[in-house]
């Protein structure tokens, strides 16, 4: 029915709304909406023997099936919306300075937002899958420096380019001491950040204690100062947002 040594010798017809009944069953009656034919079409001498109906397309039926397909990928993107908000309600709470993952995630809904076709649907999921491995990668981070979340938060802060590994776990030690140090310190300082001698308290430990653990070089005093200011940022942040270090 079909030369396939000789395309060329085939006859192609895509025909649109092609009634079909049928001759042994008169009742069989069908109109589809697209129908691919070769070597047709019915009704020419010989056709019903030589003609290959390729495909029968029916719209309605395609419009059903990809409005299921869709539910069914928009069920699964609220699916892993609900995970990566967790996993970044949980960063954030440790870390409220690493608002870098929130931002590429609302960039993300954003374009989702703004349209939401099939191709759309599969990009947003694919980027938030992305986005919630990345982080876990985050989280097996703190893990292999052998740091809590906040620990690890502190370090982040304290870090500085280009030193040795010697000096980055003399790094990890000021972090984890400071962490320590700054609990037993906030722990009975109930409003804090409301009150400004208490304020400038927090601010002075934090600098004398960065100035006895830091290693002198690579850090110089004017870098120091930057760097508990920093930390002195994080800390404010952290107690205002009502996420205490005592519990972190």
């Amino acid at each position: 029915m079909i030369d396939f040594r000789n395309p060329g010798n085939n006859r192609f017809l895509a025909a649109r709304e092609l009634k079909i009944q049928g001759q042994r069953a008169p009742h069989y009656n069908r109109r589809a909406d697209l129908v691919c034919l070769v070597n047709g079409p019915p009704g020419e001498e010989f056709a019903e023997e030589l003609t290959v109906d390729l495909s029968k397309i029916d719209f309605a039926k395609l419009r059903d099936e990809f409005a299921k397909k869709v539910r069914r990928k928009h069920a699964a993107l609220q699916d892993i919306r609900d995970v990566v908000e967790k996993k970044l309600a949980e960063m954030l709470a440790h870390n409220p300075l690493r608002m870098d993952y929130y931002k590429k995630y609302q960039e993300i809904i954003a374009d989702y937002n703004r349209e939401k076709d099939q191709a759309t649907v599969e990009a947003t999921f694919a980027q938030l899958v992305a986005l919630a491995a990345s982080l876990d990668a985050e989280q097996r981070r703190a893990a292999e420096e052998g740091l809590s979340d906040s620990e690890l938060a502190l370090f982040d802060l304290l870090f500085k380019e280009n030193i040795d590994k010697t000096d980055r776990e003399r790094l990890k030690q000021a972090s984890k001491r400071l962490l320590a140090s700054l609990r037993e310190l906030l722990t009975p300082m109930h409003n804090w950040t409301q009150n400004t001698s208490t304020q400038a308290e927090v601010r002075i430990f934090i600098l004398d204690s960065l100035y006895r653990s830091l290693p002198r070089p690579p850090f110089t005093e004017e870098e120091t100062e930057v760097v508990a200011s920093r930390v002195y940022d994080y800390i404010w942040q952290r107690s205002v947002s009502g996420q205490s270090l005592v519990a972190a």
